[in-house]
């Protein structure tokens, strides 16, 4: 329940802070005064999108804060304890605007994001804009209303969740298939033609390291005379008696370690010649070895030569470097376990389609089932509210077709129609087609009462619902929403369960609420501010006196005190 809303540089409002009570209050003021800004401050704590256009002329930031009880609020205490943020059953919202256009949020002091304002917000807050009636004979906003206030865990809850479980899984197997449909199959020439390239390739080594190995190997032996020499000449530097290189560094190390120890210059130059001595000797080891294995064949260079031009006529054929070939290879392969299964392929997954499209027809069905029965529900409870409203015999009903053959939807494959008959005798017809302006204004607020009962969200907002209706249906509409807030009709002592604000321009309706707020706007050469107050209990008679008549007199205030009286309020 919402009890303390703070509002600083807020649209044309400067500074306000408002507690709030459980029950039915009533926002009320003249036209123009800025009766929805406290609405629009609480859709933008929410999780609403905002920017720089919300900041009161002249100010750098706007800033709203919103407290809300959660004793009792289990949906909400889950959803904070999920989501690791503290705050026991006190919770407190908290944004702000800066001029460029950036927004931050806090959520009991932790920073979060307005995805997160808005998932806890469905568990604190249920607002009815002005004006939704004319989307009521939308078909999207039909289903909204019937499928809405169904806690987790209720048989059109899983319905719901379940169709569109399965519908996502048919709907990427479809495409899978789609795409699949429209690859070529190849011909027997093709798939000859990809097989003998395929063998063609498997003949030869064609990593890039083997490659690498091929041509280091031909360098060798198209070289092999210079290379020879090349050995010899070093090894005779080496091995020469006299003169040869082991030799020499040998005689040195003898001279020199004697006298090692003296300083570690000395022995810093014996220890060199001893390593230097050491790697001498394996490099005319090596030198020894390399010359042994040395193969000049002919035949193996001609085989290399072969080889080699093969695998560069294979590389311009294929257009790629030789280095490239074993990739070609898998390529081809691919493409010939692709080509050679393509029937095959399309056979399991047009079989695996059709059993994601059984089981979402499945889930499709109970879904329509459980909007059977949460559709003849609502279609009571708003045939009921219907005769408090000013349209006694009237009837509502909702007709829900299911066809299995449709093409599948998230939502199902119901058709969804409102009925309505607002007189007796007279066959329901079409919503859209059979309801005047405020009729429609009348059953939309029917229907907003019957799908709220049982809603998680303990605070309801109504933004001038009542546009349309006046006289009787005026005094029906102030008791139905005093009925939503949780109040006892008639003044009893017991306790509000929940609480319902609503902005209002009728007195009718205003005369039923528990309290009563008034917005004034006040406007000087300088700037326009608005002020908010909670009224007395004679400040509350002269504000329904002006919405009776716009004048006050005696005889004014007696009819809106007859009208507190009557409803049960002081």
């Amino acid at each position: 329940m919402l009890s303390l809303l703070q509002i600083r540089n807020f649209a044309i409002v400067e500074s306000l802070e408002l507690e709030w009570s459980a029950g039915f209050t009533a926002i009320t003021g003249e036209t123009g005064a800025g009766k929805s800004i406290v609405v629009d401050a609480l859709a933008l704590l929410l999780g609403g999108r905002g920017d720089s256009s919300a900041i009161r002329a002249g100010s750098d930031k706007a800033e709203l804060t919103a407290e809300f009880d959660l004793q009792g609020n289990a949906q909400a205490l889950a959803w904070l304890d999920a989501a690791g943020i503290g705050g026991g059953e006190v919770c407190l919202l908290r944004r702000v605007i800066t001029d460029n256009g950036r927004s931050r949020a806090w959520i009991n002091g932790t920073a979060v994001t307005l995805t997160q304002l808005q998932e806890l917000g469905e568990h604190l807050v249920e607002i009815h804009g002005q004006n939704q009636h004319i989307r009521l004979t939308q078909t999207r906003e039909q289903f909204r209303l019937l499928d809405s206030a169904n806690p987790a865990g209720t048989d059109l809850a899983c319905a719901l969740r379940a169709v569109a479980d399965h519908h996502t899984r048919w709907k990427e197997t479809d495409q899978a298939l789609q795409a699949l449909q429209q690859q070529r199959a190849l011909s027997p020439g093709d798939l000859d033609l990809l097989h003998y390239q395929i063998e063609e390739l498997e003949q030869f080594a064609l990593g890039a390291e083997a490659l690498a190995a091929l041509e280091s190997e031909h360098h060798l032996l198209a070289h092999g005379s210079d290379v020879n020499s090349g050995l010899q000449a070093a090894l005779d530097l080496l091995e020469a008696d006299e003169t040869g290189v082991v030799q020499q560094v040998h005689q040195a190390l003898q001279r020199l370690q004697p006298h090692a120890a003296l300083n570690r210059d000395m022995a810093n130059a014996a220890k060199a010649l001893q390593e230097a001595s050491i790697n001498c000797e394996e490099a005319r080891l090596s030198l020894q070895a390399a010359m042994s294995r040395m193969d000049l064949s002919p035949q193996r260079l001609a085989e290399l030569d072969a080889t080699l031009a093969r695998l560069y006529d294979l590389a311009r054929k294929h257009r790629v470097e030789a280095r490239q070939l074993g990739e070609v290879l898998v390529e081809l392969k691919s493409r010939y376990a692709t080509a050679a299964n393509l029937d095959q392929r399309r056979r399991e997954l047009s079989k695996t389609c059709a059993e994601h499209l059984q089981r979402y027809r499945q889930a499709s069905q109970q879904l329509s089932l459980a909007r059977q029965e949460r559709a003849a529900q609502l279609s009571s409870s708003v045939t009921e509210l219907m005769q408090l409203l000013g349209m006694a015999g009237g009837c509502f009903d909702i007709r829900i077709s299911h066809d299995p053959t449709a093409k599948p939807s998230p939502r199902g494959d119901d058709r969804l129609e409102f009925l309505v008959s607002a007189n007796p005798g007279i066959a329901p017809g079409p919503l859209r087609k059979i309801a005047s302006g405020g009729e429609l204004s009348r059953i939309s607020l029917a229907l907003k009462v019957a799908a709220a009962q049982g809603q998680t969200a303990p605070t309801q907002i109504f933004d001038e619902v009542d546009a349309g209706i006046g006289g009787a249906a005026a005094n029906a509409v102030g008791r139905l929403l005093q009925r939503v807030s949780g109040a006892p009709l008639g003044g009893s002592d017991s306790a509000a369960a929940s609480q319902a604000l609503c902005v209002t321009h009728l007195a009718q309706v205003a005369v039923y609420a528990e309290q009563q707020f008034r917005v004034v706007k006040r406007a000087d050469d300088n700037h326009t501010t608005v002020d908010v107050h909670r009224l007395r209990a004679d400040e509350r008679v002269d504000e329904i006196a002006r919405m009776l008549g716009g004048t006050l007199t005696d005889q004014s205030r007696a009819h809106a005190r007859q009208l507190l009286g009557s409803s049960g309020q002081k």
